[in-house]
């Protein structure tokens, strides 16, 4: 599409609708809140802990790990298997269906009495929908959103898990009093209701118009386009945007239908685009925020602070939020790949330059290690130094934690969503996403063990990975901000280097060049059957 897309109110504010209607990364934020929260419940401990040696339940780092992880595990199926739904039922259709299959695990998880079984059973199942939204829903916005506000709309995206985690925070600071299962069942029931939100929600919006396209529903495609950018239907921006699509997908199909191979094909620079979208997500996950959302409640508790540790988790998801929202700004005055840089170097080291945050995370883990209390250590056990050493473990995680936010939060999301053309897409959206939950399930599942044997010096492994994260993005990652789906694949074609690709300009007229040779070849052979 060669102009900037209008964004008249209309087109905005059906824009923000649709990221706001997929509200799936918000059940998945919520998720991960609610979680951490109950691991520290005593009615949850009680049902589903087991008889330490003072006869007292409690739950063991593998049962932590097991509960946390199963929705994990989920959404690594999930997100691989929404691959078989999106073309066939349509993404507007899959995320409807998803959607049923996430409430019925909620379901599943909140009618749990005493059964460790069926509580996994739940979460595993409501994992299946919420991996394969999380693949579609970007798939989705990325198709639908105009260019000119999609980097901000996929944003809105990670503020949704950032506002689900909040209010999972604030629900069980109100709930965790309770002295029976409500303590617990309210705040992860809630779910099924934020499921049916998301399922009446779909009813309201538009298919994807590069679906329709892709299936030969041209009328529809047309409407959809027109809606979306708040234009008639004869407008010649649609006439454009139909034009260009058209011949976009018809070039991508000429090999048949696409495999799994393909997406780590040479050919158009396939093979990077994907393994980039999962280097991303990988690097995404192990930045250490969400270890301090599965299992922030345990790891403050150890801090032995002050404050209850439901109010320093709500402390946290407020910064959280405060600290995404700036990222609606950020993405598209930066970019994508400036904010991943950005975020990159101020939480770990950047060559021989030392800024204030160089020790952001090592610090918490040092400090962390050599003056924290042993775990289950009693309140009025606590030293001077235990507290202090407490207090600077939470005032820098609430830094880390701010920084994500504004950049490594949504920016990956953001790439994923626009960085395939048509005919891979929904495979290579599924690698990313499949690579996100895989690595979810990993953190999920040994931090505990982890935990129980180096404590704080967790964190820095996560270190680690920023260090690595900043030159990855450095010599891999090419900046897409401002450009259609349809030019970053040919930004990729070029083989511009990903340090110069700010720079980077599409060829202005080359889509609509190619549909004017067509439309010429087409109208050449009608005269010449005539002729003839």
């Amino acid at each position: 599409m060669a102009g900037d897309v209008p964004t008249s109110r209309r087109a905005v504010l059906l824009a923000i609708f649709i990221a706001f209607g997929e509200c799936l990364r918000f059940l998945f934020g919520y998720d991960m809140g609610v979680i951490s929260g109950c691991l520290i419940m005593p009615d949850f401990i009680m049902r589903f802990g087991q008889p330490g040696p003072d006869g007292q339940p409690y739950l063991s780092s593998s049962r932590q790990s097991i509960i946390v992880s199963l929705l994990s595990a989920g959404t690594f199926v999930g997100a691989l298997a929404q691959a078989f739904t999106a073309d066939r039922m349509g993404r507007r259709g899959s995320i409807l269906f998803w959607s049923a299959i996430f409430t019925a695990g909620v379901a599943i998880q909140t009618g749990t009495t005493y059964s460790l079984v069926q509580l996994v059973i739940g979460r595993f199942i409501a994992g299946l929908g919420v991996g394969s939204l999380s693949a579609i829903v970007p798939l989705y916005n990325g198709e639908t959103a105009p260019k000119a506000i999609r980097g901000t709309i996929l944003v809105i995206y990670q503020v949704q898990i950032i506002t689900g985690i909040f209010l999972s925070y604030l629900f069980e600071l109100g709930s965790h009093t309770l002295s029976n299962s409500a303590s617990w069942r309210i705040p992860v029931g809630l779910q099924m209701v934020w499921g049916g939100i998301l399922l009446s929600g779909m009813f309201f919006l538009p298919e994807s118009p590069r679906h329709l396209l892709g299936t030969g529903r041209e009328a529809e495609a047309r409407k959809v386009i027109a809606e979306l950018n708040g234009v008639d239907e004869n407008d010649a921006l649609v006439v454009e945007i139909v034009e260009e699509l058209d011949f976009a997908i018809k070039a991508e199909n000429e090999g048949g239908k696409a495999t799994w191979a393909e997406c780590f094909s040479p050919r158009n620079a396939l093979w990077r685009r994907t393994l980039n979208g999962m280097m991303l997500q990988f690097l995404q996950q192990l930045n250490g925020q969400n270890f301090y959302y599965y299992y922030g409640d345990t790891f403050f508790e150890m801090a032995g602070a002050g404050l209850s540790p439901y109010i320093i988790q709500t402390i946290l998801g407020a910064v959280s939020v405060a600290g995404t929202l700036p990222a609606l700004y950020f993405i598209e005055a930066w970019g994508r790949r400036r904010s991943l840089l950005i975020g990159a170097f101020f939480q770990s080291f950047c060559a021989i330059i030392a800024s204030p945050l160089i020790l952001l995370i090592a610090h918490v883990a040092l400090v962390g290690h050599f003056t924290l209390a042993p775990t289950g250590t009693p309140a009025s056990a606590l030293t001077t130094r235990n507290r202090a050493g407490g207090d600077v473990v939470i005032a820098f995680a609430v830094l880390q934690v701010f920084i994500y936010g504004t950049t490594w939060g949504p920016t990956p999301w953001v790439y994923l969503g626009e960085s395939f053309p048509l005919r891979v897409r929904p495979k290579a959206i599924a690698l990313g996403s499949a690579t996100n939950w895989f690595w979810n399930f990993m953190l999920s599942f040994f931090s505990p063990r982890i935990v129980a044997k180096i404590g704080p010096m967790i964190l820095l492994v996560f270190f680690g990975v920023l260090v690595f994260a900043f030159f990855y993005v450095y010599f891999a990652i090419p900046e897409t901000k401002g450009l259609t789906l349809e030019e970053v694949d040919e930004m990729y074609r070029s083989g511009v280097m990903p340090w110069r690709s700010a720079g980077w300009k599409p060829s202005v007229k080359h889509y609509h060049h190619d549909v004017h040779e067509v439309h010429e070849k087409r109208e050449s052979e009608s005269a010449d059957g005539e002729t003839a």
